[in-house]
């Protein structure tokens, strides 16, 4: 498969599911409840390789489901800032309809005061004239005996990994609020170093210096920062939850702001056509050239996301639901469906009819996938 076909048919390794549903056994919880929860046959998933390839989607319904198991053990869930739970959505609804960013985390701030005492985290914010602060705290002892199994890999590391992952949520859901990334002056860890690699990752997502063993834990940057105004509304805002895991904590060392801001604003209607890139550079409050280069940097054009999109819609038809290639085809836009045909093979390898039947096999034979 070519570069750009992998960056349209966005997928994740097996390996990313094993690691959830592993860690769910090892806390107690039910991955099979999980499983169905997302749709998903636990059978036909054992039989994969690690490196085999999953859609986004998938992995966002089963880790959504996992958070939802987790709160049901009423411990404060010390992972990427309660991402996925109930909170940290009605967190983003609370704050979506403020004009500027500045203004969203504080309402933020005040969101996570009221219930702290019940999620175990918070963010507060303060700032000078010069320079704000975002700061992250997470109550882990509390949550230590219900989410740290014996003999788990990452127990040594816990605090560290529960502060950096809070921090690395709230870098990118800040940064997709205003549609592109946000630059930081130094990020501050109150927790020892992890390991060179872990700490290279969080290094090239921040794209900033991290000190470890702070008194605090916070992101630093420019006061400038918080009074860029918000790109988003309650719309765009539901469809970017939708696949919230993957664009704030799964998509790996990539910071992709304006990507996850484009996709989130593009409507699910294929058949009404999609805003042109005028209006998209609108949307975003910048330059057709300004919104070019952002998208350079990120590796991508306006034309491979619009493809991606109709490609994650294509294969959830396809692996779910019942509908005919001749209406998917209309659904998405097509005048023809021999062109849809054309499109789904540059992307996935195969044909959609195809492709229905390899899943349709793999879910009824799984030893022989």
């Amino acid at each position: 498969m070519s570069k750009r076909a992998r960056q349209i048919n966005r997928q994740v390794p097996v390996k990313k599911f094993r690691r959830v549903i592993n860690y769910m056994s090892a806390i107690g919880l039910q991955p099979d409840d999980a499983l169905a929860a997302a749709g998903l046959n636990g059978a036909t998933l054992a039989e994969l390789n690690d490196d085999e390839l999953l859609p986004v989607a998938d992995f966002s319904r089963l880790y959504a489901a996992a958070v939802k198991q987790m709160q049901s053990l009423r411990r404060p869930i010390p992972w990427a800032a309660g991402i996925g739970s109930d909170a940290f959505e009605l967190m983003c609804f609370s704050l979506i309809s403020c004009k500027t960013l500045g203004d969203a985390l504080q309402r933020a701030a005040r969101f996570d005061h009221l219930l702290y005492p019940l999620l175990g985290y918070k963010m507060s914010l303060k700032t000078s004239a010069t320079e704000f602060e975002l700061h992250y705290h997470v109550r882990t002892q509390s949550s230590e005996q219900a989410f740290v199994p014996e003999r788990w890999d990452w127990a040594e590391h816990f605090d560290a990994v529960s502060h950096v992952s809070g921090l690395m949520v709230w870098f990118k859901f800040a940064s997709w609020l205003v549609g592109h990334s946000i630059e930081l002056n130094v990020v501050h860890v109150a927790a020892s170093s992890v390991s060179q690699a872990y700490d290279q990752g969080a290094q090239r997502v921040f794209q900033c210096p991290i000190q470890f063993d702070s008194d605090t834990s916070c992101l630093r940057g420019s006061a400038d920062v918080l009074a860029r105004r918000l790109v988003h509304g309650p719309e765009s805002l539901e469809r970017f939850l939708e696949n919230s895991v993957y664009e704030l904590i799964a998509a790996g060392d990539q910071q992709r702001s304006t990507t996850a801001a484009i996709r989130s604003l593009i409507t699910r209607d294929f058949t009404q056509g999609m805003p042109s890139f005028r209006e998209i550079a609108d949307y975003l409050h910048c330059s057709e050239s300004s919104l070019r280069r952002r998208l350079q940097q990120e590796d991508t054009s306006y034309q491979e996301i619009k493809d991606q999109l109709r490609c994650e819609f294509a294969i959830e038809h396809l692996r779910n639901r019942n509908t005919r290639i001749n209406e998917l085809a209309e659904l998405l836009g097509f005048a023809e469906p021999s062109s849809f045909v054309r499109s789904f093979r540059s992307w996935v390898g195969m044909t959609p009819s195809a492709y229905r039947e390899n899943h349709m096999h793999s879910e009824q034979h799984p030893g022989l996938h």
